[in-house]
């Protein structure tokens, strides 16, 4: 059985341990960034925060992120952070993340365009869209009008060959495309349903 994942929140003599306990894993239930965070803020506010895992259990990139958060909210206010009471694989983890630089134009600035230019810029889409519907049926239009004049020509040794190509011998491809195509579906899909007990709806799923 899981061991859902516990926070607890101590003071000793101005440091603030951190104590996480049971299994931090993405699918179940993690505490709260808020919960420490209300906590580091209670007056006095502490110079230092550590980390108590003598009970925790299984981990992931869960944990992870919430460490990351801790960090993030204890460098805004100026707290130390002392990761010794981590794992090692956590300190890794987390030391490699923080040596990797944010790349200068990793977060754009989102420009909010006016009524007038959203109008006009779906109006030129929808034109265009228009204008490349009325080219396929001329171009379809003319080639059904020749095909019935029969003002065109055609090899039916060619026909054969090409219906031959996309029909008989293309089931081979076709038949593998679709295997593996099921096996992704079915693989996918049964990692996310089973989240919420519909694992046996993985057939359907896959029928469709």
């Amino acid at each position: 059985m899981t061991a859902l994942a516990e926070l607890e929140f101590l003071r000793q003599n101005g440091t603030a341990v951190i104590r996480l306990a049971g299994d931090w894993l993405m699918t179940g239930s993690t505490p709260r960034i808020d919960d420490v965070n209300v906590g580091l803020t209670a007056a006095p506010e502490p110079r230092e925060i550590a980390f108590d895992t003598a009970a925790l259990g299984d981990w992931d990139s869960s944990i992870l992120t919430f460490l990351t958060r801790v960090t993030e909210f204890c460098r805004e206010h100026d707290i130390e952070v002392d990761r010794a009471g981590l794992p090692r694989g956590v300190r890794n983890l987390l030391d490699l993340a923080e040596a990797v630089p944010e790349k200068e134009d990793a977060k754009t600035t989102e420009i909010r365009k006016g009524v007038l230019e959203q109008i006009g810029e779906r109006t030129m889409s929808a034109a265009d869209s228009l204008l490349d519907m009325l080219n396929f049926l001329g171009d379809a239009t003319l080639t059904f009008s020749k095909l019935i004049g029969q003002s065109v020509r055609f090899r039916r040794s060619d026909l054969l060959l090409l219906i031959q190509q996309a029909g008989v011998e293309a089931l081979g491809i076709v038949g593998l495309i679709s295997f593996l195509i099921g096996l992704i579906l079915a693989f996918v899909g049964a990692a996310q349903l089973q989240q919420f007990g519909a694992a046996i709806y993985v057939a359907n799923l896959v029928g469709v």
